[in-house]
């Protein structure tokens, strides 16, 4: 888990804003008003990226704050929090906070942002494009990879491969393990509501499809 700090609104006074695990498993956003004791909830539609307001979502939280909030958060990752302190704008951890994050996997907040930066593309935006070629390129000049493709390795194997391979080099942290590469990834995934790392998986697939035929 990496955790990250809540965002400010303008479109709402006093309030705050953070992204979540839903209960269904879908991202989530919570608003949290210094005036209102009850919290907004939405969740983030995985078709259109706009959010789908809880029904017990008061009315001092409307569409466009959680489209505000959808925006501010983009690329942040989840965040466990217990019952927001809202007058203070500050959440509170639960007493059991820790003992629920020894079985989270831990991410370096430094290092999944220098993944971030490495992908970003002219306008300030994450760019899929750019990871996916960066990707395809790495698994193109890999002797690992071709040596895994010549070998009948699982595709699912060698994309783990080629994206472990390119975090660890951009972090500089070649310890990351399995996990926290995996969780990384994860993350990325729920930037846009969308298969992050489909071209890349596509290219590794044409490459085993020709290597079976020869």
């Amino acid at each position: 888990m990496i955790r990250t700090n809540s965002v400010e609104l303008t479109s709402l006074p006093a309030a705050i804003a953070y992204r979540r695990k839903g209960a269904s498993g879908d991202a989530a956003i919570v608003i949290v008003r210094a005036d209102e004791p009850q919290p907004g909830i939405a969740t983030i539609s995985k078709t259109s990226g706009e959010p789908i307001l809880a029904a017990n979502t008061p009315a001092a939280y409307p569409a466009e704050a959680f489209a505000e909030a959808i925006a501010l958060t983009a690329g942040m990752p989840y965040r466990k929090l217990g019952k927001p302190a809202a007058p203070a704008l500050v959440p509170a951890p639960v007493e059991d906070e820790a003992e629920d994050e020894a079985a989270e996997v831990i991410v370096d907040g430094a290092e999944y942002q220098a993944v971030l930066d490495a992908f970003t593309d002219k306008n300030g935006k994450f760019s899929y494009d750019l990871m996916n070629k960066s990707m395809i390129q790495l698994a193109h000049r890999s002797t690992v990879v071709a040596r895994m493709v010549a070998a009948a390795a699982a595709e699912k194997d060698i994309a783990d491969y080629v994206i472990g391979t390119r975090f660890r080099n951009i972090t500089g942290n070649h310890d990351l393990t399995d996990e926290q590469v995996s969780k990384m990834a994860e993350l990325i995934d729920e930037i846009d509501p969308r298969g992050a790392f489909k071209e890349l998986k596509a290219k590794i697939r044409e490459m085993s499809g020709k290597a079976k035929k020869k």
